[in-house]
């Protein structure tokens, strides 16, 4: 099921994202008694991040120490370098409010190696969620953001992890940006109770337009990969990002 909502600005994305990341919290723990998401990078998210940890009503009612944080891509970097995505997070929400060391999963993008990096969080995943391949682990919560080109996580148009289909989490090569990225797979991604996108900025009105109203060529716009097998799909879009959408 996909639902779509637009908001004036990226501030009120932010409020309706934070609304939603604690309604899934106490879903989750209701049904299951702990809450499994997947953060992403980008300035979109931040603002998430931040009111999660500013806003003092949200924050008292989410039971943090119940949540396990991960991330659905990694740049391959040091933890504490200014691009990784682990580091923003870290600094907007994760160092703000008492979560148990134990529940944050970074990617180690610090290893030289990001091919092992990636096999070492897939492992990882498979150890805590305790489910052995070929199965899938299924996540409460996967935040994504859309870059301008119309890639998601780190699955950049063109390359090969567009067509992994059996790992959880690959080491992708993105020749623009010669670097390595670490990414969950678009078929790990799918098996989510929930996957939301948030989207703002002018820059991504076209891109946008192409992945939710275009012709499907995932390989150009991989962004449309991502439809949840048996989950809920939510854009949460700005005004300027959904300005060339025929339902705006």
């Amino acid at each position: 099921m996909k639902n779509l909502r637009i908001f004036k600005d990226s501030p009120e994305l932010a409020h309706a994202a934070a609304d939603e990341f604690v309604a899934r919290a106490e879903d989750a723990l209701n049904a299951r008694g702990v809450f499994h998401v997947a953060l992403s990078g980008g300035s979109t998210p931040s603002g998430l991040f931040t009111r999660l940890a500013s806003d003092d009503t949200l924050r008292q009612r989410i039971a943090w120490e119940k949540i396990h944080f991960w991330w659905s891509d990694e740049r391959h970097v040091p933890p504490d370098h200014p691009d990784s995505n682990f580091k923003m997070a870290n600094d907007a929400l994760g160092s703000r409010v008492e979560i148990p060391s134990q529940n944050i999963h970074r990617v180690r993008a610090e290893n030289p190696d990001a091919s092992q990096a990636a096999l070492e969080y897939e492992n990882e995943l498979r150890a805590v969620f305790r489910v052995s391949a070929p199965a899938f682990p299924q996540f409460d919560l996967i935040l994504l953001g859309m870059g301008n080109d119309g890639h998601t996580a780190s699955l950049f148009p063109g390359t090969r992890a567009l067509a992994e289909t059996e790992r959880l989490v690959v080491a992708n090569w993105v020749g623009k940006f010669f670097t390595w990225r670490i990414t969950f797979a678009a078929s790990f991604i799918n098996h989510a109770r929930c996957v939301m996108f948030l989207v703002a900025g002018e820059d991504k009105a076209l891109p946008l337009k192409g992945v939710l109203e275009g012709p499907r060529e995932p390989a150009q716009l991989p962004a449309q990969l991502i439809q949840p097998t048996n989950g809920n799909l939510i854009w949460l879009l700005d005004e300027k990002a959904a300005s060339q959408l025929k339902s705006n």
